[in-house]
């Protein structure tokens, strides 16, 4: 019993089988006599704890406390003294309390894993307590402290770290986000289980996620939400996405959260295991020992937005296979609202024999049939930037508005982005920043250095071809620099490039998010970009830097292919050029 806790033993106690109160005085250097401890009654034999050796330092006379327990014993008839202040005796040899009983230890309450370490009687041993009472404070956060810590609270929709979140600008998709609540009250004609809705990248999937998450939260209809996004890496990990919606079930079912909580506290691991175990132990058995009708959880809804922004495409797909399995056998009783981009992967998913019956879809194309939304968002966040900052209300100008609506193309995250930018605070004002962004719309982008008013969409754009594995990624990149410089089809395309239909077919899908590959075979096919900005983005060097599909990219190109056309010329002076080789060359 090293350190205070000896010394602390040592003064009052000098030989092993001493009663306390035939405790002798202490050496002769101590000036005052030691502090005296009362006989316990009779009637109250010594009780022997079988502690842990490392709660010592936190030991108290009066009351033993831990944050989950308290160990509380009376006042023995006769109070400690305090000992005066004087040099420490020498030579003690440290001693312990004889056993006074051979009564049968009380069983100790079950310590959290976080308790353990220099805490209460750190490295004590052979205690003996006079008439203990032990009170054992509740348990009931631990478990669910346990489940938030493996949980992802900053992808739930009300975050502070999504503050403000994307959501759908008043009287603007109104018609999706009707499709999707009705579903989700059950008041439309689909009665599948799992609502998929798919769009490309910007169109808005987010925003009409987050606007059905805050209008099915009033009317007890959402059971949880998870947000996933690939650039924050705390909201982008697959082995978090059932322990985020445990716990948001158990924060609105009591008897939910008792069962979670003693789960947990029994077997803190069940939140790191496998998905399947996961959703096994954590959501459909505690699900089934739960009174479901009473508990209002029946048809409530979970919405999983941006699952293909989720790391790991295995895990994505293991992720829809899971739901699909529990919504058809029933062992859950929500409703499952999933948004994606249209990733190859995801589509083979969703359209398997096993999740398709189960499974309603949502398109969500890049249409300029929006336009008019658009022209009532850009009309009603830039009035109110006038009126924030005493502009005139000539600004902005209609054919300002007219030139950002045409710009925007039917893709939401555009003007969204040209908005955050003219607002951005930390600039020479609104005014300077519309006139940034005006040059920038008009094509003239080679003059917008610093401020460049797509950062954001340019991170995103780096984002979706920095996940392509490196060797498809060049391929993508020898696609797109061919589709830009040389009008060719498809088909001269994959000549060129030596590709197998297949191989064409499956570098295209990695960027499905930004084009869809129209056709049904390689001499029909052509590639259809969902905003021009992507490949705007992909050949300017200064945007997307070493992914840009010019500059010393298309050099090292045109050397490779005039070394192989030199290695060609020398091995046959008759060798003829593919029309679509020589086209792209000169």
């Amino acid at each position: 019993m090293p350190g205070r806790s000896r010394r602390f033993f040592a003064k009052f106690f000098r030989h092993h089988d001493q009663a306390p109160d035939s405790i002798q005085p202490e050496a002769p250097a101590l000036r005052s006599p030691p502090t005296r401890l009362a006989q316990p009654p009779v009637h109250s034999p010594p009780t022997h704890l079988p502690l842990e050796p490392h709660f010592a330092p936190l030991l108290q006379p009066d009351t033993l406390r831990h944050e989950n327990f308290v160990l509380a014993a009376p006042a023995p008839p006769t109070a400690f003294t305090s000992v005066p202040p004087g040099p420490e005796p020498q030579n003690l040899t440290p001693t312990t309390l004889s056993p006074a009983s051979t009564s049968p230890a009380p069983s100790f309450p079950a310590l959290p894993p976080h308790s353990q370490g220099n805490g209460v009687f750190h490295q004590a041993h052979h205690l003996v307590f006079y008439n203990p009472q032990f009170n054992e404070s509740s348990l009931s956060g631990y478990g669910l402290a346990q489940l938030l810590k493996y949980s992802m609270p900053s992808a739930f929709h009300d975050s502070s770290a999504r503050y403000p979140p994307p959501k759908c600008h008043l009287r603007t998709r109104k018609e999706y986000i009707d499709l999707a609540t009705n579903w989700a009250q059950g008041e439309s004609g689909c009665k599948e289980p799992i609502l998929w809705m798919r769009g490309p990248f910007g169109i808005g999937k987010t925003a009409i996620a987050q606007s059905c998450a805050e209008a099915l939260e009033p009317i007890d209809k959402l059971a949880a939400t998870v947000f996933f996004s690939r650039s924050s890496p705390d909201r982008d990990d697959p082995r978090r996405i059932f322990t985020s919606i445990a716990y948001q079930v158990a924060t609105k079912c009591a008897q939910f959260r008792d069962i979670m909580n003693k789960r947990m506290v029994q077997d803190p691991a069940l939140a790191a295991k496998s998905l399947p175990t996961q959703f096994e132990n954590l959501l459909v058995h505690p699900l089934g020992m739960v009174d479901v009708p009473a508990s209002s959880l029946d048809g409530r809804v979970v919405i999983i937005d941006g699952l293909d922004e989720c790391r790991g495409i295995a895990e994505q797909c293991e992720v829809i296979r899971i739901i699909a399995a529990s919504a058809r056998k029933r062992t859950t009783p929500f409703r499952w609202f999933i948004t994606s981009r249209p990733e190859d992967h995801i589509n083979r998913t969703m359209n398997s024999t096993t999740v398709s019956p189960l499974c309603s879809r949502i398109e969500l194309p890049v249409s300029r049939a929006i336009d008019h939304e658009i022209l009532i968002y850009l009309t009603d966040e830039l009035a109110q930037v006038r009126t924030d900052h005493g502009l005139p209300e000539s600004w902005p100008s209609e054919d300002a508005l007219a030139l950002l609506v045409d710009r925007g193309a039917g893709l939401w995250i555009y003007v969204a982005t040209m908005v955050r930018f003219i607002k951005d605070e930390n600039s020479y004002g609104p005014e300077d920043q519309l006139r940034i962004v005006l040059e920038f719309a008009k094509g003239i982008s080679t003059n917008v250095e610093v401020d460049n008013p797509l950062a954001e969409m340019d991170f995103f754009y780096t984002l979706i071809m920095q996940r392509i594995p490196p060797k498809l990624r060049r391929t993508v990149r020898d696609i797109l620099l061919i589709r830009s410089i040389a009008n060719r089809s498809l088909d001269d395309i994959s000549n060129v490039l030596c590709l197998s239909e297949e191989q064409f077919r499956r570098a295209c899908a990695s960027i499905q998010s930004v084009m869809e590959l129209q056709g049904s075979d390689i001499k029909s096919m052509c590639i259809k970009f969902h905003h021009t900005s992507f490949l705007d983005f992909m050949k300017d060097p200064r945007r997307s830097k070493e992914l840009c599909i010019y500059g010393d990219f298309l050099v090292a190109w045109r050397q490779e292919l005039l070394k192989w056309l030199h290695q060609v010329c020398s091995l046959s002076t008759g060798t003829v050029f593919s029309e679509p080789l020589l086209g792209f060359l000169f």
